[in-house]
């Protein structure tokens, strides 16, 4: 039976023009996909623009979406993820 070996490892890193970028070396392949949590250690504003509502995450598991709309709604966004969702919430 094939098995998976994992790896979890804490790194610094800086963010810039939408990119993370590791301040370490990381042993990755090249476009391999991991999963990232992100701390800045509590210093987030509550009203920060990116933040989601313990409401809206409630309601979010209600959703019943797709992988095909998910990728066909990211397929319409031009320029940087990052800066749709932050005008995304300003209009909220």
């Amino acid at each position: 039976m094939p098995y998976t070996i994992r790896m979890e490892k804490t790194v610094q890193a800086v963010y810039e023009d939408g990119v993370l970028r590791p301040l370490e070396p990381i042993l990755l392949e090249e476009r391999q996909e991991v999963t990232v949590t992100i701390s800045d250690q509590g210093n987030i504003p509550r009203d920060h623009p990116l933040l989601a509502a313990s409401e809206e995450w409630a309601n979010a598991v209600e959703d019943q979406v797709s992988l095909d709309e998910v990728r066909r709604a990211l397929a319409t966004i031009r320029g940087s993820l990052s800066e749709a969702v932050i005008e995304e919430r300003r209009d909220r």
